[in-house]
């Protein structure tokens, strides 16, 4: 099986440091946008270029692993090409992303320099160990304001709460206890309504990935266990 991460809105593979580093044969893919490149303008374009990643690569029998927007994106992969798909990690994520206007504004008015924009941006990070901030923040730059407002507009039109009984793929849905951006009643509503789902709530915010990465491994390792050992099902 081949482990690909996906990242939020904003944000880049760095945000699956720990994870890498677990897990040796993942990839973590940087959207277009974050840094090079040009981002899309919906979840559906960055799904589109993920799956053009994946089949040029020849990726087979694969687990997304999606944060946030990148949950998103799975979410929409699993619908449209459940056939190419052995399972699905949702974290931090939900079936509708409605984003505060807050957030939107911040990154349509960053202040000068972007030190408005950037310190509201890592405020994401605050529980995350201090020898990672200063990369954080230099990626959060490379990024930049006006990407994250695409991605938060492009989350802010996503929709799939009727369409979730429709994903038959193992689900493992993962949420900070404490993430104010996309609540743990968006992780129970997923698993409401996803037939093959299983959830576990972890203490920590929006990044619980990189705040409480033993955890959160552990939970994608016994995951990932947890397919091998399932027999090979035709999905209709």
């Amino acid at each position: 099986m081949k482990l690909v991460f996906l990242h939020g809105a904003g944000s880049s593979s760095l945000s699956y440091y720990y994870q890498l580093r677990h897990f040796r044969n993942a990839k973590a893919i940087d959207l277009p946008g974050h840094s090079t490149g040009k981002a899309c303008n919906d979840i559906e374009s960055y799904l589109e270029w993920v799956r053009g990643f994946i089949t040029a690569r020849r990726y087979k029998d694969v687990v997304l692993c999606g944060h946030s927007m990148g949950g998103a994106i799975a979410l929409l992969y699993a619908i449209r090409y459940p056939e190419e798909l052995k399972g699905l990690i949702l974290m931090g994520t939900g079936a509708r992303l409605r984003v505060h206007p807050d957030h939107l504004e911040r990154c349509r008015e960053p202040g000068p320099g972007n030190s408005d924009w950037l310190a509201g941006h890592m405020k994401n990070y605050n529980h995350v160990a201090p020898d990672m901030q200063p990369v954080l923040t230099q990626r959060a730059v490379e990024v930049g304001p006006e990407v994250e407002l695409n991605d938060l507009l492009a989350c802010d039109r996503f929709d799939v709460m009727d369409q979730l009984g429709g994903i038959q793929l193992p689900t493992k849905i993962l949420c900070g206890s404490n993430d104010s951006m996309t609540p743990v009643k968006y992780a129970d509503y997923l698993t409401e309504h996803l037939p093959n789902a299983e959830e576990t709530v972890i203490p920590g915010g929006h990044f619980v990935q990189m705040e409480e990465y033993k955890k959160v491994n552990e939970e994608i390792e016994n995951f990932m266990a947890s397919l091998k050992s399932q027999p090979e099902t035709k999905l209709g």
